[in-house]
């Protein structure tokens, strides 16, 4: 768009802006101990999802979910509360290791070119950001404070007794390594030889890395872990205060995936070697969880994870060969391979048998993919008859089907799984299927063959990579034991490599550094990395006090940022009187992240508030997904399919106001929708409207306050439409439905623009309510009437949120229709009091129909009140 064509000169009003509020840092958001402190002022947090800085820089649907909390920030900040509205950057991570293996340059000179990249994109769009509260979790400064935290985990164990986490030293056993919350343990993992790493399960799409799309398979291999298993209840029970959508917790629930059942134990036959884990008095035993012990007569055969330890002690000689080339080919794939429903079932006969603990009869064990290692116990009961995928197993290697359970109705037994009652099952005949459950569960414990069992889905969280851009943790081995450095020594930082290249072996690329790695004569340090989680698991506590060397954050700004601030106590609890459990007022990200990191900085911050640094149980109080933008296709943006839209192109188009105008009117911000550059275009107008309205262009081509604009009071349908959108805007802007919110903001612009007369105060009133919108040409609209009519002190940033007053919204006048024999001739407005007599009397006196009347006599008027006067005439 050339110079002479733009509508309005945001191109030289926005940097000018963008320039003062840095100068000025006057979005700054003082803590306790700030000497521009106002203890009277309410907090509020309004917190944006830590962005990724990638090489790519952002597009168009990134800012989606910035641009709304910006509003709130800038509205808030009006309302008279000291806004924390901070942002940095989540930038360890995978990809800036894979270009310093094709490059040769260090990830943190990557790192910081990207950082640089996105700030000055984020700066351009004018989001009022505490620029001073800046943080990166690669900088030593902020790394440190995380590796501090995974030392308070592993120096803590859960009590069951208490329910929380408590140091490791009030734990009485002789193995504290046993129940620490972060320890080591051999577990199958996805292992990417070609990256060199583990991925997670999320990072690996048909068996291929996400990243590179190199070959993926299962391997065990020694990892630190997390037992986040120890809070799966009180993950589950306390999400209840928080102002979450429920469709979210939801999805944490189903992640956590409590079960109520039984663990049942299934003896091996002719296994009994003593001195394993899976010993019991009568030998080898398969411990299988079921929540329907009740079909436990109609387990007619075992199926075993390939990777289970029993399967080596299981296999007979004969099926030795098939079993090891079955565990090969499973190992070549990830778990949503493995469980998908819709697959063709496969599996193997190891050649062992195991006893049904209520039928004494002898049933095979398999080994089958769709059971995995991690999830229970590893191992299944298979009862053909009433569940989906063992039936459809049976069926394909002719198994043995027992029906035990008799539906109600005419419903075909074979393959039900509901509820119904017990048959073929001497113990439980003729129960219920809940009275069968608890029967046959009491029987089982009684024989010491079983016992009642709560199952989770949760699996501890895996918590290291064979990456060099990560934590490294604060751990050294000596003698083959692990501990803990001291507090003193952190941060840990990573020592510099020429070749960042995985190893091969599966060790970690920091096993290069030789002398590194040697801590000591007798210790070397831990060569594994923290995941990319671990930076983001705790940045919102960091925002609250950025700058601290002698704490992760200080006691008073966590309280005050994350609890509640002084004169705050109303909004400690939420409208049905209930403790507010989160600290962040209002957070808002992509679905994308709805179960991983919201759990697990849930875990985090719960092992922090146990030990007693945190006043808050939980980390976010009310969470807003945000909807995808997709490309003017109506496709995912994506590079590969070209319709990725770069905000730099718009904004140098249209300017950053539009931009952000368009980012909130395109539909509610949850929902899912296309971007249009038409769209854009069509606000952009709407602002070079709001521009002329107040602006004109003089002889010279310069850009004046328009002399229609007057210090007077506006006329009754003036004032009632300023305030009419002052209410609408407002209550938009609190349940975030922004685009409506912009609508009211334009019909207020269509009802002044051909006025005569244009009145100062509702001018001032409007570029206010605009201003979270389009800060950048309020705020030079403001600077220009201001320096017209001087008597209003401040900058646009410095007023109070208007007030409206109900009064003058209630409608006391009508329009009223005239017609003439059915046609309508004119509208006319009348006091809503106003009779029939009076509408009759001014409708014949209307100037306009005494003239259309003419030569006419008037047969009759029929009045209906408050909508039209019609005059019978011939």
């Amino acid at each position: 768009m050339s110079e002479r064509r733009k509508p309005y000169p945001f191109d030289q009003i926005e940097p000018k802006w963008q320039a003062i509020w840095d100068e000025r840092q006057i979005f700054h958001a003082p803590n306790p101990d700030e000497k521009n402190f106002d203890p009277a002022k309410q907090k509020f947090y309004v917190l944006d999802m830590f962005p990724y800085p990638s090489g790519a820089g952002l597009h168009v649907g990134h800012p989606e979910g910035y641009t709304a909390t910006d509003i709130i920030a800038r509205y808030k900040r009006m309302r008279g509360f000291n806004v924390l509205h901070p942002m940095g950057w989540d930038a360890f991570g995978l990809p800036a290791e894979q270009y310093a293996i094709k490059s040769g340059q260090h990830p943190a000179i990557t790192t910081q070119d990207n950082v640089a990249k996105f700030k000055s994109q984020l700066k351009a769009i004018g989001f009022s950001y505490d620029w001073q509260r800046e943080i990166n979790t690669t900088d030593p400064r902020y790394y440190k404070w995380t590796q501090w935290i995974f030392l308070q985990i592993y120096n803590s164990w859960f009590n069951p007794q208490t329910n929380k986490v408590e140091p490791i030293e009030t734990y009485s056993g002789n193995d504290p390594d046993s129940v620490r919350l972060a320890y080591v343990a051999d577990v199958p993992v996805n292992w990417c030889p070609d990256l060199g790493t583990v991925l997670a399960n999320e990072e690996v799409i048909d068996g291929r890395s996400e990243i590179g799309g190199f070959p993926v398979v299962r391997r065990p291999m020694r990892q630190w872990m997390l037992r986040i298993t120890a809070y799966a209840e009180r993950l589950i029970d306390e999400l209840e205060g928080l102002d979450w959508p429920e469709s979210i917790k939801l999805l944490q629930r189903n992640w956590i995936g409590k079960s109520e059942g039984a663990e049942v134990q299934f003896p091996i036959i002719g296994v009994a070697d003593p001195g394993s884990a899976a010993v019991s008095e009568r030998g080898y035993d398969i411990t299988v969880f079921t929540t329907r012990p009740d079909t436990l007569y109609g387990a007619t055969y075992m199926v075993l994870a390939p990777e289970h330890s029993l399967v080596d002690l299981i296999v007979t000689d004969e099926q030795w060969p098939a079993v090891r080339e079955y565990r090969e080919r499973t190992a070549r794939k990830s778990e949503l391979q493995r469980t998908d429903l819709a697959k063709e079932k496969t599996g193997v006969f190891t050649g062992g048998y195991a006893l049904n603990p209520v039928t004494n009869e002898q049933i095979p064990i398999w080994i089958a993919d769709y059971v995995l290692l991690a999830y229970g116990t590893g191992a299944i009961m298979a009862v053909p008859a009433h569940d989906e995928r063992d039936l459809e197993f049976a069926r394909k290697f002719n198994l043995p089907i027992r029906q035990v359970v008799q539906p109600p109705g005419d419903e075909d037994p074979i393959g039900f799984v509901g509820d119904g009652i017990a048959i073929n099952s001497p113990v439980i005949n003729g129960l219920s299927s809940r009275e069968a459950i608890g029967k046959i569960t009491a029987w089982l414990e009684e024989r010491n063959a079983g016992k009642r069992s709560v199952n989770y889905k949760l699996r501890d969280w895996l918590f290291s990579r064979q990456r060099y851009w990560g934590e490294p943790f604060p751990i050294v081995w000596e003698a083959g034991k692990h501990r803990a450095l001291n507090e003193s020594e952190l941060p840990v930082v990573p020592p510099p490599l020429e070749d960042y290249k995985p190893t091969g072996t599966g060790e970690p690329p920091l096993a290069k550094a030789k002398e590194w790695i040697q801590y000591s004569d007798k210790a070397l340090r831990e060569t594994n990395t923290m995941p990319q989680w671990a930076g983001s698991c705790w940045y919102y506590l960091r925002f609250c006090d950025p700058q601290n060397d002698k704490r992760f954050v200080g006691e008073e700004a966590e309280r005050y940022w994350m609890g509640a601030g002084k004169n705050d106590e109303a909004r400690m609890t939420n409208d049905d009187g209930i403790t507010k459990p989160g600290g962040v007022d209002l957070y808002i990200g992509g679905t994308e992240h709805a179960v991983l990191h919201l759990l697990y900085a849930r875990f985090w911050h719960k092992v922090l508030f146990d030990l007693g640094y945190l006043s808050k149980p939980e980390p976010f109080q009310r969470l807003v997904n945000q909807g995808i933008v997709l490309g003017e296709d109506n496709q995912k943006m994506s590079k590969s399919r070209g319709n990725i839209v770069n905000p730099d192109d718009v904004i140098e188009k249209y300017g950053a106001d539009a931009f952000r105008c368009y980012e909130m009117f395109m539909g509610p911000l949850e929902q899912m929708k296309p971007w249009s550059m038409r769209g854009v275009e069509g606000v952009s107008r709407f602002l070079a409207r709001v521009w002329r309205l107040l602006m004109t262009e003089n002889q010279a081509g310069a850009w004046e306050v328009s002399t229609a604009v007057q210090d007077i009071e506006p006329n009754k349908a003036q004032l009632k439409i300023t305030h009419a959108t002052v209410k609408k805007v407002t209550q938009d802007i609190e349940s975030l439905s922004f685009n409506t919110a912009i609508a009211q903001m334009m019909i207020f612009v269509n009802a002044f623009t051909n006025a005569e007369k244009i009145p100062l105060g509702a001018m001032r009133t409007f570029l206010v309510l605009l201003d979270p919108f389009a800060p950048h040409l309020s705020s030079e609209l403001w600077e220009k009437l201001r320096a017209k009519f001087s008597h209003e002190p401040g900058d646009i940033t410095e007023q109070q949120w208007p007030t409206h007053d109900e009064r003058l919204l209630v409608e006391d006048e009508v329009e009223v229709v005239v017609q003439i024999n059915g046609k309508v001739r004119d509208r006319m407005t009348f006091s809503i009091h106003a009779t029939e007599e009076e509408l009759k009397g001014a409708a014949l006196a209307n100037p306009k129909i005494q003239l259309l009347l003419v030569g006419k006599t008037v047969h009759k008027v029929v009045v209906i009140p408050q909508k039209l006067v019609n005059i019978v005439a011939s």
